[in-house]
């Protein structure tokens, strides 16, 4: 397998202060890679370089061996990368069946979206029964699954998702983390997971990097992170 993302010592600051000092990370095409830290470490940083949301100081990012830093935003997404925002951002006066459709604004081929939404439609039941249904009505879980089903709508090679399972009930986690796996598996769709519940990012990865204070700290095999002592020591609460 060849990388889909090759994220080169990148620097990012906010005013003067830096958010990234030198990260530099791949994702391989069809694997799913877990970013884990505490917040501010510059996990969702490392999200708003790669769609050009924030212009990065110095370093290269690579998306299918093209040069992307520098970028337009919808020019990314165009190329096949999908971001899944923080914080839930539905159309909340949209019924679930019109934000599903949002997301497949950059393509014309009817079909192939008729296609798509059966798919997102057998990924996420509960969206199926909810298909005319106003999103701003829906629960915190069942809006998360939304905007996962909204941007695989745009067909993408790269998912990337930041903060998930954020403010979701403990049985719909569950149900989200399939939900990628599935995704990841099925669809074959390369994945980047932001994630601060650090166990479930490490269970459904394949690879993952901690970050702390913008660097890469550690770096390895999920498995392997799962089980060595400074990793549970500082993001899974000591415990397994």
């Amino acid at each position: 397998m060849g990388e889909i993302l090759n994220f080169a010592n990148v620097e990012l600051y906010y005013d003067h202060v830096y958010a990234l000092k030198g990260v530099s990370l791949t994702v391989s095409e069809g694997e799913t890679v877990a970013l884990i830290g505490a917040n501010g470490a510059g996990k969702s940083s490392i999200l708003r370089a790669i769609t050009g949301l924030r212009k990065i100081r110095s370093g290269e990012i690579h998306y299918e061996g093209k040069r992307i830093d520098g970028l337009d935003p919808s020019a990314i997404v165009k190329a096949g990368i999908a971001m899944v925002p923080e914080g839930r951002r539905v159309f909340p006066y949209m019924t679930v069946r019109d934000n599903l459709l949002m997301g497949a604004f950059t393509r014309s081929d009817k079909a192939e979206i008729a296609g798509s939404l059966e798919m997102v439609l057998g990924r996420f039941p509960r969206l199926k029964e909810r298909f005319s249904q106003a999103a701003g009505t829906m629960s915190g879980g069942e809006q998360q699954m939304l905007v996962i089903g909204r941007a695989l709508m745009a067909k993408p090679k790269l998912l990337l998702l930041d903060e998930p399972s954020l403010g979701v009930a403990p049985k719909l986690v569950q149900d989200i983390a399939r939900s990628i796996v599935a995704i990841n598996r099925d669809e074959r769709v390369s994945v980047l997971l932001v994630e601060q519940n650090s166990r479930m990012a490490l269970r459904i990865s394949q690879r993952a990097y901690a970050l702390t204070t913008g660097a890469i700290a550690l770096s390895g095999n999920s498995a392997d992170l799962l089980k060595d002592d400074r990793v549970q020591r500082l993001y899974l609460g000591g415990e397994l």
